[in-house]
C-alpha cells in the first residue's frame, strides 16, 4: 500500500476503536446556579424548587472573585424548614468540607470524588473560580450511555437531559437552506464570536430543517448579552433593531424587511401555575430546557469553529424520527397550560402523535382547570394560531377530545353538524383561494364565527371580553355575524331577485362574512347567489362620476347619489355596457327631474 493509503486506513481504524476521553469541562453544567451564604433557608428552598435541582453551591465575594465556600442540599433545607428554621441563613448549615475537580479532570477522578465523598454535586474550579458543577445524575447518565454504546443498545430516556448528542449538519443546511440564509447565519456567528459570545440558531427553524419544511423564522440565542449583540450586528450590517429590555430580546430587521429574532440564553421559571414566566440569564442547555416540546429543543452552533454542529440535549432527533410530541418535564402544562393547544396544533400540522405521558398530563391540566388562571389574550392567541392552520378542523376535533373547547365557552360542543359546517368552510375557502390568489382575508375569523355561531349576542360579547379581542374584530362576532345570518334567511325566501337587489343586500358585507354565509347555508340556490355576487357583481362600478354630473350643470347634492345609484342598478342588471350608455341614462334621468 502507498503511504497515503496506509494513513487513510489507519485513521479509519483509529476512529472506530478509540473514543475521545470525556473531561469535567464536557460533563459540567455551566454557568452554575449559586447562592450567597446570607440567603435564608426558606429562600434557598424556593431556589432549589424553582430550578429543579437537589443541591446548590454557596459562594462569597472575596478579592473580586466569587469563591466557593460550601454547598447545601434539598434534604438539609427540608429538615431546617421542618424545625422552623426558615429565616436562618444557609451558612449555618451548609457543607463546608467538599471535594472539587479542575476542568481537565477525567472520568475516573470525577467518579472517585463523587462516590468516596458522597457528594450530590461536584464543583469544577478553574483559577479559584467555580465554572460549573457535575451532578451524580450527570455522571450516571454518562456511564449508562457509554455502556449502551459498548453493547450496541439504544439509549433510553434516562440520558435525555445529560450530555448533548452532537453531529455535523452543515451539509444538510447547505442542501436545504438558501444561500442568503446561510450567509446571514455565518455573519451572525462571526459577529457573536468577535464579541466573546456563544451563538446558536434554535427552535422551530432547526426542527423544520429536519422535516424538510421551509421556515425562515430565525431564532438566535446568544450566550451573553443578546441586546448588545443585536445592536452591534445591526450597526455592522445596516439593519434596524428593536429591543425588549424586560425580556432580554431584540428583533433585527434588514432593509428588505427580513427579520431575525435574538434572545439572551435564559431560564424561565413560574411563580405559580399559569403565571407569566420570570426570566433569568442562563446557558444554552437551560435555555433549551424552558421550551415546550422536545422537538423544539434542537440548536445549531454558528460560531466559525463549530458552524453547523447540531446540539441535542433532550433526544429531540429521536422524537422527530418517531413523530412524537413530548413535553420536557411533568409540570410543563402546570406552568403554561397554553402548551396543550400548541401540542394539538403541532400534532396536526406535522402528522405527529401526542405521547402517552404528555396526553395524560394535558387531561390532568384540564381536570385541574389551570386554564381559568390564564389571561384570555394568551388562550386566544393559541386558538387563533390553530384556526390559521391550512385545515384547522382536525385540530378542533382534538380540542374536543381533550374538552378544551369548553375553554372558549362551556356551550360549545362538537357534533356532526358542526363538523360538517367546518368542512364546508374548508371547501369554501379553497374555492376562494383558487379564484382570488392575490386577495387577502382573515380565515381564522370565518372559523371562529362558525365555532360561536350558536351563541347569542350577550354570550358572544362575553367571549370577546374574556379573550380581550380587539374592537375591529369584535364587530364581526357580536354584530356583523347576526346581520349575515339574517341576510341568509332573507335570501332563502327571495331566490328570484335582480342583480341590483342582490348587490344592495350583500355590498355591505366584507369578504369574511360572505364566506361565512356560503359555508353555513345548505341551500344551493342561496350559495349560487352569493357566489354570483362575489365573482360577478361586487367589482362592478359606474364609469360616470360626480365630475361628469357637475359638467352637465347639476348642483352637488343628494341628487348625485340618486343618479349614480340608478346608473349602477341598470349596469348591474345588464342594461348598460359603455360610458356612453351611462351618460344617456343620466340625461334621461335629469330631463325627468
Amino acid at each position: 500500500m502507498t503511504l497515503a493509503q496506509t494513513q487513510e486506513k489507519l485513521l479509519n481504524v483509529l476512529s472506530k476503536k478509540i473514543k475521545p476521553t470525556k473531561l469535567a469541562r464536557d460533563l459540567m453544567s455551566s454557568p452554575p446556579i449559586t447562592i450567597k451564604p446570607d440567603v435564608s433557608c426558606k429562600d434557598a428552598g424556593s431556589l432549589l424548587t424553582r430550578y429543579n435541582i437537589n443541591a446548590v453551591p454557596v459562594t462569597e465575594r472575596t478579592d473580586g472573585k466569587d469563591k466557593l465556600t460550601g454547598f447545601i442540599s434539598r434534604q438539609i433545607i427540608g429538615k431546617a424548614l421542618y424545625h422552623m428554621l426558615k429565616d436562618v441563613p444557609v451558612r449555618e448549615y451548609m457543607t463546608t468540607e467538599f471535594a472539587s475537580v479542575g476542568p481537565d479532570a477525567d472520568i475516573p477522578e470525577i467518579q472517585e470524588k463523587i462516590i468516596l465523598n458522597k457528594q450530590r454535586i461536584l464543583p469544577v474550579i478553574d483559577n479559584d473560580r467555580i465554572t460549573g458543577v457535575i451532578t451524580r445524575t450527570d455522571l450516571l447518565n454518562f456511564l449508562v450511555n457509554r455502556d449502551q454504546e459498548k453493547t450496541g443498545e439504544l439509549p433510553t430516556r434516562l440520558d435525555e437531559t445529560s450530555q448533548a448528542r452532537t453531529r455535523d449538519v452543515a451539509g444538510l443546511m447547505k442542501e436545504r437552506l438558501s444561500e442568503r440564509i446561510i450567509n446571514i447565519l455565518k455573519t451572525i456567528g462571526v459577529a457573536a464570536t468577535q464579541s466573546g459570545y456563544g451563538v446558536y440558531v434554535v427552535g422551530g427553524f432547526v426542527r423544520d430543517l429536519f422535516l424538510s419544511r421551509k421556515n425562515e423564522d430565525i431564532d438566535i440565542v446568544i450566550e451573553g448579552d443578546g441586546i448588545n449583540f443585536a445592536e452591534n450586528y445591526a450597526t455592522m450590517t445596516g439593519a434596524h433593531v428593536h429591543c425588549h429590555e424586560k425580556f432580554g430580546t431584540a428583533v433585527i430587521k434588514f432593509p428588505d424587511g427580513f427579520k431575525v429574532d435574538v434572545a439572551s440564553a435564559r431560564l424561565e421559571y413560574y411563580k405559580f401555575p399559569a403565571a407569566l414566566p420570570t426570566v433569568e440569564m442562563s446557558s444554552i442547555k437551560l435555555d433549551l430546557f424552558r421550551r415546550d416540546f422536545t422537538m423544539n429543543t434542537l440548536a445549531i452552533a454558528l460560531d466559525p469553529d463549530r458552524f453547523g454542529m447540531l446540539i441535542d440535549f433532550f433526544s429531540a432527533q429521536r422524537d422527530i424520527k418517531e413523530k412524537a410530541i413530548r413535553i420536557l418535564h411533568n409540570l410543563s402544562f402546570v406552568e403554561d397550560p397554553t402548551r396543550a393547544f400548541r401540542a394539538i396544533r403541532f400534532e396536526q400540522r406535522f402528522d405527529f402523535s401526542i405521547g402517552k405521558l404528555t396526553s395524560g398530563l394535558i387531561k390532568n391540566a384540564v381536570k385541574m382547570d389551570f386554564f381559568k388562571q390564564l389571561s384570555g389574550f394568551r388562550v386566544f392567541n393559541e386558538l387563533r394560531q390553530i384556526l390559521e392552520e391550512e385545515n384547522p378542523t382536525p385540530a378542533i376535533i382534538r380540542l374536543s377530545d381533550y374538552d378544551l373547547l369548553a375553554v372558549i365557552h362551556p356551550s360549545i360542543k362538537l357534533d356532526d353538524r358542526l363538523v360538517s359546517i367546518l368542512n364546508s368552510v374548508k371547501k369554501v375557502l379553497s374555492w376562494h383561494d383558487l379564484l382570488f390568489l392575490e386577495e387577502s382575508y382573515m380565515k381564522w375569523v370565518v372559523y371562529f364565527m362558525v365555532l360561536i355561531r350558536h351563541c347569542n349576542k350577550k354570550t358572544s360579547e362575553m367571549i370577546c371580553s374574556r379573550f380581550e379581542i380587539q374592537p375591529r374584530y369584535r364587530k364581526y362576532f357580536c354584530k356583523e355575524r347576526f346581520k349575515a345570518d339574517s341576510c341568509i334567511a332573507w335570501l332563502k325566501k327571495n331566490l328570484q331577485i335582480k342583480n341590483s337587489t342582490l348587490y344592495r343586500q350583500l355590498s355591505g358585507f366584507k369578504t369574511e362574512l360572505i364566506l361565512y354565509m356560503m359555508a353555513t347555508t345548505k341551500e344551493e340556490e342561496a350559495k349560487k347567489l352569493l357566489s354570483h355576487y362575489f365573482i360577478q357583481l361586487r367589482g362592478i362600478k359606474t364609469l360616470v362620476s360626480g365630475n361628469d354630473l357637475k359638467k352637465m350643470g347639476l348642483e352637488p347634492g343628494p341628487i348625485y347619489g340618486e343618479i349614480l345609484q340608478s346608473v349602477l342598478d341598470a349596469k348591474l342588471n345588464g342594461q348598460l355596457k359603455t360610458k356612453k350608455d351611462e351618460l344617456v341614462l343620466v340625461h334621461n334621468y335629469v330631463s325627468k327631474v
